[in-house]
C-alpha cells in the first residue's frame, strides 16, 4: 500500500482540537493544524473546527493571514439566529468556511422548528456544507424526513449525531446507531457524527466506564449500510471489538470514494492516524 491517505480515507477527521477533551487553545491548535496540513497526511485531515464565539470574538484574526486562504468549519454554539452575522466576520479576515455545524434542538425537544430555522438560512447561504445536529431522541425520523427532502431540493444539508459525552445516555448503543445509519441510507441523506470516537475499535474506556463506538467499526458499518446490509448486521459491526472484519471492507474499498458517512471530529489527528497505521489501513511513520 501506499504511504499516501488511501481515497476511502480522505478528509474522515476533522482538526477538533479545541473541543473536549483536548481543549487546546485557539493559537496552538492553528499552528499544530498548519502542521497537519503541510505532513504527509494531510489528505486524512478535514478543517479546523473553530466555535462561533471565537470567530465572533475576534480570537482568530490576529492568527491568520488574510492571503493564506486559511480553511475552517463553524460550529454554531451560539445557535442558529446568530450564524449569518458570524459568517459575515470570516470574509474580510481571509478566512474560508467550508462547513458550518449546529444544533437544531436539545434532547427531549422537538427539531422541525430549529430545523425550518437551519433551512431558511441555508438557502441563503452558498458555497457551504451544512450539518444539522439532531438528538437522537424525540422526532428524529421526521426530522431526517425534513432533512432528506431538503436536499432532494439541492439543499447542501446532511445530519449529524452525537455518539458519546459525559453522560451514558449520550452514547446510542450499536443497534440504536445502525438503526440512525439505514434511516439516512434509506433516505440518501449523508452522515457527520461527533463526540466518543477516540479510536478505531470499540473499547471501554476505563477512567469514564462507558464503551465507546470505533471509528474503524463506523466506517466499516457505513460501507455494508450503502450495500443494502439491513439494521442487525450493520449493528454486529458496530459492536464488533476484533478489527479484522473492520480492516478488510475497507481495505477491499480503499480507491473508493467514502459512502454515506462524511467523517467525524477529533480533537486529536494522531489518535486515529496511530490507530489506522496499526490496522494496516494507512502505511507510514509519525516520525517522517
Amino acid at each position: 500500500m501506499s504511504t499516501q491517505v488511501p481515497r476511502i480515507l480522505a478528509g474522515l477527521v476533522d482538526d477538533a482540537a479545541v473541543f473536549p477533551p483536548g481543549s487546546a487553545s485557539l493559537p496552538d491548535a492553528v499552528a499544530a493544524h498548519r502542521e497537519h496540513r503541510a505532513s504527509w497526511y494531510a489528505d486524512l485531515v478535514g478543517p479546523l473546527l473553530v466555535p462561533a464565539s471565537a470567530v465572533a470574538a475576534g480570537a482568530l484574526d490576529a492568527l491568520i493571514d488574510p492571503a493564506e486562504g486559511f480553511v475552517i468549519g463553524l460550529i454554531g454554539d451560539t445557535g442558529i439566529e446568530r450564524l449569518p452575522a458570524t459568517l459575515s466576520l470570516l470574509e474580510p479576515a481571509g478566512i474560508i468556511a467550508r462547513q458550518v455545524e449546529v444544533a437544531v434542538a436539545r434532547r427531549g425537544e422537538d427539531p422541525q422548528p430549529g430545523l425550518a430555522e437551519l433551512l431558511r438560512l441555508t438557502a441563503k447561504r452558498d458555497g457551504l456544507d451544512w450539518y444539522a445536529e439532531i438528538p437522537l431522541t424525540f422526532g428524529l425520523m421526521g426530522a431526517l424526513d425534513t432533512l432528506a427532502e431538503a436536499r432532494g431540493r439541492g439543499m447542501p444539508i446532511a445530519a449529524k449525531f452525537r455518539t458519546g459525552g459525559l453522560a451514558a445516555e449520550l452514547f446510542p448503543t450499536p443497534v440504536e446507531l445502525a438503526a440512525v445509519i439505514c434511516a439516512c441510507r434509506d433516505r440518501d441523506l449523508p452522515v457527520k457524527l461527533t463526540a466518543g470516537l477516540h479510536h478505531a475499535v470499540r473499547h471501554l474506556d476505563p477512567e469514564t466506564g462507558f464503551t465507546h463506538h470505533g471509528f474503524g467499526n463506523v466506517l466499516a458499518a457505513a460501507l455494508a449500510a450503502a450495500g443494502g446490509a439491513e439494521v442487525d448486521e450493520v449493528a454486529v459491526l458496530l459492536a464488533a471489538t476484533d478489527p479484522a472484519p473492520l480492516a478488510e471492507p475497507v481495505r477491499a474499498g480503499r480507491d473508493d470514494d467514502r459512502p454515506l458517512w462524511r467523517g467525524f471530529g477529533s480533537c486529536s489527528i494522531l489518535e486515529p492516524l496511530t490507530d489506522l497505521i496499526r490496522l494496516g489501513l494507512v502505511n507510514g511513520g509519525l516520525d517522517r
